[in-house]
Parts: structure tokens; C-alpha cells; sequence
């Protein structure tokens, strides 16, 4: 059964989904799913329910992580390659350029407060122009062009977590 994260949940596809409502249909897919049910069923029934099992986990582990939901769909809509060598405008290069030279200088817990308030910014701006598009996604309505913008943030936020990481 080849079915993707969204259909396993039977919820539709999203750019954020509602968190709540994705645990308690967890709990129960996973009842559901759980391969001890399927002891005594044939080999193949087995195997379908680790399958779905080891695809639910998978699934709900992906919907708990914003950006990992962004990928996901990005992904389903053959928008986003694995290991893709994405181009970010030279503008916003050199703004995270300055920003990893200002965290190599930083000295005091002031600094890297000063450089966290502004990397948080710096993503509020960034989110603005794709909030719409990402909470309010309508699978067929949700124009491809949209989509690619929400692309160029999902690597511009890639670029911003890992300063935050050197910022912690």
C-alpha cells in the first residue's frame, strides 16, 4: 500500500497541520496498525502492518516539525530534490554572511542576545510574505509560483537554523 503521509492520516494536504488533532488520530492509526494485532494474520498481513506501522511513525514524526512538513510537500509536488544545490539570492547571502561574522566576533551574552533577537527578525520577515501561503494551502487552488516560494524560505529558514544552533 503505497499511500503518503497525508492519506495515512486521512487529513488534507497541508504546508502546517493542526497538531491536536493529528495526536489523537495518531494514537488511534496506531492501535490500528500495531503489528501485535497482526500475530496470527498471514505473512503478508504481517508485513503491511510494520509497513503502515514504520510509515505512521514516519508520518506523524514529519507533521510534528514545520519545516520537515514543508519539505514533505514540496517533495510530493516534485518542487524540492534531495541534496539540491538551491540558489538564494546574493542579498540574503550576504546578510547571513554578516551575520556568521558577527557571531564569530561575539564576546559577551549581551552579543548573542543582540544576534538572536536579530536572526529572529530576520525570519518573521522572511515568513511574512509565505505565511498565507503556508497556512492557508489548498491543494489544486495553491498556484505552482506560490509553491516555489515557499520553496526559497523553507532554504533561507535552513540557513537561519544553523546560525541559531551556533548561537546556542
Amino acid at each position: 500500500m503505497n499511500m503518503n503521509y497525508f492519506e495515512i492520516f486521512h487529513i488534507p494536504l497541508a504546508l502546517k497541520v493542526n497538531k491536536d488533532e493529528l495526536t489523537g488520530k495518531y494514537f488511534e492509526l496506531s492501535r490500528q496498525f500495531h503489528p501485535d494485532y497482526f500475530a496470527n494474520g498471514s505473512d503478508k498481513e504481517q508485513m503491511d502492518a510494520l509497513e503502515n506501522s514504520a510509515l505512521l511513525n514516519k508520518a506523524y514524526k514529519t507533521f510534528q516539525q514545520p519545516d520537515e512538513t514543508i519539505k514533505y510537500v514540496l517533495g510530493l509536488k516534485g518542487l524540492l530534490q534531495e541534496e539540491e544545490k538551491y540558489e538564494l539570492p546574493p542579498a540574503f547571502l550576504m546578510e547571513v554572511l554578516e551575520i556568521n561574522e558577527q557571531l564569530m566576533d561575539l564576546e559577551t551574552d549581551e552579543d548573542k542576545a543582540g544576534l538572536r533577537l536579530a536572526v529572529e527578525n530576520l525570519e518573521k520577515d522572511l515568513y511574512e510574505p509565505v505565511k498565507e501561503i503556508i497556512e492557508h494551502y489548498k491543494e489544486g487552488i495553491t498556484s505552482e509560483e506560490e509553491l516555489l516560494q515557499v520553496k526559497e524560505y523553507y532554504y533561507k529558514k535552513k540557513y537561519l537554523d544553523r546560525i541559531r544552533k551556533e548561537l546556542h
